[in-house]
């Protein structure tokens, strides 16, 4: 299962990369229309689109701290696992030697490492049994928590990528004939930054209603207490100060994310663990 979650998370990590590849391709193509309607909403889309691909990478990040946590289970399971063969084994010599010499002296001595070994087994399992629901009550809370950001950042992002869409002007013309120049330039930059607004003021206020305050996990990762300024999408800001100035700007900025997922494609995860 850790082996299968790593290739789920390489997955994401796949998929924030190809998004950022055609924000920066969609951006490209609306500047080779030559209609500037068309290359204004394509570059601010693709703005929208590379801050779901940095959505997709921070959730790929989230689910590997889930994975870390999960891993302590199996550790701690190899780690019983010595105690278990070692009552095994003694129980096993006992049986045997009942059958050989029933009567034998070596039966008190082999009943006394039963004894002890059963002791030893029985901390490492109690041991084992708390370490594994504490750890996968963790790992879950963890895992749902990003999901539930995810979602929510996503649907932020869509809905203003429809208000985007509005601006657009698709009735059709006549030969000859052409669209009226664009005029909503100033409103298309405005929805950019009400997205930013609206990604940056997203809390994870309604977790409440799945987990009660006084749920036994600790703060750092408890979702009622672990949002973080820090933990939200590293380039959460769908516009910068220079992409107020030129539609250029903006290109510049969605080809910069495309170039740098590319350059990340190898470094990222090849030094996961299994």
């Amino acid at each position: 299962m850790i082996k299968t979650e790593n290739r789920l998370i390489s997955g994401y990590e796949t998929v924030s990369r190809e998004r950022l590849c055609v924000a920066g391709q969609l951006s490209d193509w609306g500047d080779c229309t030559k209609d500037d309607a068309i290359s204004d909403i394509s570059g601010k889309i693709g703005i929208l689109l590379s801050e779901l691909g940095d959505l997709e990478r921070l959730y790929a990040k989230n689910l590997d701290k889930s994975r870390g946590i999960l891993k302590v289970i199996r550790d701690t399971e190899k780690s019983v696992q010595p105690s278990r063969d070692a009552k095994a084994k003694v129980l096993d010599d006992i049986f045997k030697l009942k059958a050989k010499e029933p009567e034998s002296m070596k039966l008190i001595t082999y009943e006394q490492e039963f004894i002890r070994a059963e002791a030893e087994n029985l901390v490492a399992e109690a041991q084992l049994t708390n370490i594994t629901r504490t750890n996968l009550k963790q790992a879950y809370a963890a895992e749902f928590t990003a999901t539930i950001e995810y979602a929510e950042k996503q649907i932020i992002i869509a809905r203003h990528g429809f208000r985007l869409l509005s601006l657009l002007d698709d009735s059709p013309v006549l030969p000859g004939d052409t669209h009226h120049a664009f005029r909503y330039a100033g409103q298309a930059r405005q929805i950019l930054n009400d997205a930013e607004d609206d990604l940056k003021d997203w809390k994870p206020d309604d977790l409440g209603d799945y987990f009660p305050p006084d749920w036994n996990l600790s703060n750092n990762l408890n979702p009622l207490y672990s949002h973080r300024r820090d933990q939200t999408l590293e380039s959460t800001s769908v516009v910068d100060d220079e992409s107020h100035e030129s539609h250029d700007n903006e290109s510049h900025r969605v080809n910069a994310r495309s170039k740098r997922a590319t350059d990340s494609q190898v470094s990222s995860w090849t030094a996961k663990d299994d």
